[in-house]
């Protein structure tokens, strides 16, 4: 028989065991209650909000990307949706507020009539905490219809709930709008066209637009070809905003935090934009896929996001970014302030628990929060709570019916400076200065002896087709039916001075990027990112070919860089331009010299075969096809990846041309190419995807080698 000691041990280690096992599934809390009576809370008594229910499913399509919350036709309708103050909010018996219970609209469409029970959105309160911006829907349905009753809208009212206006309207989302220092608005707008390139149903592009106060006088202030959200401003007046940066790379990673000008001027990402993956799993390592709902702490230098999911709504791990800390490109400046929630969405397991935090100081916030998690989120209901840096949360209103978002303190706060702007010119804007200090100052060196002499300049052109095999632009397209990579093309090339630096002119609203070329013409380096000039902008600086952000220039003979003391540069355009590399279109580029120079050889007698062959289903001639295993990709030359995950940084030497055993065989005098035939593989090959199509319309005549010109809205 055994002792009582023993029955005992064995209940002791059954109990130890299956706790273990039970809890093993339930979220762990550590948490305890925030102090609210520190200082932080003692400033203010009032929290602004709205009541928003994060959205379920709409004809069978549910809570799959992190752009559709932002369609009006999503929004939930609620008799209770609105927008709200907690009032007596620390007290532990807080009352509400509906600001717009007695509201009628001043003008515009919904002149003289209440706002409905349609979605609010994205409240943002004026510096002297008397105004309030937020975007309204009617919600109407059907689904993937944009009309003025099924998008977003932007408005103001009074913190009383006095004059309503109604500040845009169309058939097109307007939302996430934010005060900025000099009285007037930023927000992000569909205005300026274009599609997403990884979806099969319409998505539009939306980008940072500003206004004035009353509405009038908007302009585009980005002309980034892929989607960003929630702009607002930081202690030094900059707008900080997420951006997906998706120019030849993965489309889930990575969405990071960005700053710009309130002009839209010299936009730059601030972390995380060239994650550096390491691990079992590299494309899906432990980092935070969207740094969302950015806002900056004050008296600091740190933001606060949200880690939110590519797949998924704006929910997730609250972050704390210290932009004092040099990046890594991991998770150096980043630091996880909800412990239960220990993971990041989509990658490391972790939940949609919390949402939109808004700092207090660099120990205290205010957020949303549902403590039952998961990554279901429609029918959960997001209480207000503050937190603390150390997890501490106490809930401070619910409303059983339907969620919170967006908690913000009723009070005045500083006002940052209004940093010098451009005025918007009338007819065509003239062109810009664009100046690089030295090209050799990177991030990654570039191999020993290695000298730059030119700078070749793409532009990347807005999707202008929705669904994404329309058309199939290049190799990439066959891995998926919602891959898609960029249409592009050359616009020439500038000298590079013998100390490294550039200074040439630039045409402002396009997106481009820039590719540092050796004196034989092939790409040493390239970006996977973009820049523009805004028009009335006359001046982008840049240290160096993907420099390291948290150093200074060395320090040389104290004179200027040669290129800065010359007249800038115009773009010399490429002698193939009418030949196909604008845009860069396979049928007219390379096509011709198959059919001249190879195909006696290569016609089905030796391989690869190189005639034109029939055309397939994706548009593509089978040389094409017989092609693809000769020049680099990226998708295919980083072991693990997809078109959805890949390595997105950019090693010097390693991509394009001089990866590509097509180049290397052209090269050796294979086919006697002329020098301008082999530029023209050079330049198809250096693009890194080696496109069949430069334009995303006009496919039959792409197809018949005739010039087509680029669609830029």
């Amino acid at each position: 028989m055994m002792t009582s000691k023993k029955i005992a041990l064995r209940i002791f280690i059954f109990i130890v065991v299956f706790g273990i096992a039970m809890t093993a599934h339930l979220p762990i809390n550590y948490a305890g209650p925030v102090d609210l009576n520190h200082p932080d809370f003692q400033g203010f008594n009032r929290i602004l909000f709205v009541k928003h229910q994060p959205y379920t499913s709409t004809s069978g399509f549910s809570e799959q990307h992190m752009i559709d919350q932002y369609f009006g036709f999503n929004g939930v309708v609620n008799s209770a949706n609105g927008l709200y103050t907690l009032d007596n909010a620390f007290s532990g018996s807080p009352t509400l507020t509906n600001i717009l219970a007695n509201s009628y609209c001043t003008n515009g469409r919904y002149q003289g009539q209440k706002l409905g029970t349609g979605a609010y959105l994205s409240p943002d309160l004026s510096y002297d905490g008397t105004q309030v911006l937020f975007a309204y829907t009617d919600a109407q349905k059907p689904w993937m219809t944009w009309n003025v009753n099924t998008t977003y809208h932007i408005f103001k009212v009074n913190i009383d709930g006095t004059n309503l206006t109604q500040l845009t309207d169309g058939n097109w989302n307007d939302f996430d709008p934010a005060w900025l220092p000099d009285g007037r608005i930023v927000f992000m707008s569909e205005r300026r066209g274009g599609y997403g390139r990884c979806h099969q149903r319409y998505v539009p592009t939306y980008t940072l637009h500003t206004m004035n106060a009353d509405g009038s006088g908007i302009r585009t202030i980005s002309y980034h070809e892929t989607n960003e959200w929630g702009p607002s401003v930081d202690n030094d007046g900059m707008v900080i905003y997420t951006r997906w940066d998706y120019v030849d790379r993965g489309a889930t990673h990575i969405h990071s935090a960005w700053t710009t000008t309130p002009d839209g001027m010299d936009a730059r990402g601030i972390v995380l934009n060239y994650p550096n993956y390491s691990g079992s799993s590299p494309w899906r390592s432990n980092l935070p896929l969207m740094q969302m709902s950015l806002r900056a702490i004050p008296n600091s230098n740190k933001l606060v996001a949200c880690a939110a999911p590519h797949h998924g709504q704006n929910y997730g791990a609250i972050i704390v970014i210290d932009r004092d800390i040099e990046d890594d490109d991991r998770l150096s400046t980043i630091t996880n302030i909800t412990p239960d929630n220990s993971g990041y969405p989509e990658v490391g397991g972790g939940s949609l628990g919390y949402g939109t935090p808004y700092p207090l100081s660099e120990t205290n916030f205010l957020c949303v929060h549902e403590p039952s998690f998961g990554t279901a989120i429609g029918d959960k209901r997001f209480a207000i709570y503050a937190l603390d840096k150390n997890g501490n949360k106490t809930e401070l209103y619910r409303d059983a019916n339907i969620s919170c978002l967006d908690p913000i303190p009723v009070r005045s706060r500083p006002v940052p400076n209004a940093l010098p702007g451009t005025t918007p010119p009338g007819g065509d804007p003239p062109d810009a200065n664009v100046a690089v200090a030295n090209v050799y100052d990177t991030l990654l060196p570039f191999p020993g002896g290695t000298t730059i002499t030119q700078l070749r300049i793409w532009q990347v052109y807005p999707k202008t087709t929705a669904y994404a095999t329309n058309p199939r632009v290049s190799y990439e397209a066959t891995e998926s039916s919602w891959a898609g990579r960029s249409t592009r093309g050359v616009l020439g090339t500038v000298p590079v001075d013998a100390d490294g630096s550039a200074s040439f002119y630039v045409e402002p609203g396009r997106q481009i990027y820039f590719q540092a070329l050796t004196s034989d013409g092939r790409a040493m380096q390239t970006m996977r990112s973009g820049i523009y000039i805004v028009p009335g902008q006359t001046r982008l600086y840049c240290q160096g070919c993907h420099d390291p952000r948290y150093t200074a220039p060395a320090v040389g003979t104290g004179l200027e860089p040669s290129a800065f003391r010359r007249t800038p540069s115009t773009i010399t355009p490429d002698p193939a331009d009418l030949l196909g590399v604008r845009p860069l279109c396979y049928p007219r580029l390379i096509q011709p010299i198959l059919d001249s120079k190879c195909i006696s050889c290569h016609n089905g007698s030796q391989t690869p075969d190189l005639r034109k062959g029939t055309i397939d289903g994706n548009g593509w001639f089978a040389s094409y096809n017989n092609l693809k295993s000769y020049v680099f990709l990226w998708d295919v030359y980083y072991s693990g990846s997809t078109w959805d995950y890949t390595y997105p940084r950019s090693e010097p030497g390693e991509f394009g041309a001089r990866m590509s055993s097509l180049y290397t065989k052209l090269a050796t005098g294979h086919g006697s190419l002329s020098s301008e035939e082999l530029r023209r593989f050079n330049i198809w090959m250096d693009s890194g995807v080696c496109p069949f199509f430069g334009e995303y319309n006009n496919i039959s005549a792409q197809q018949n080698g005739q010039q087509v010109e680029p669609i830029l809205f």
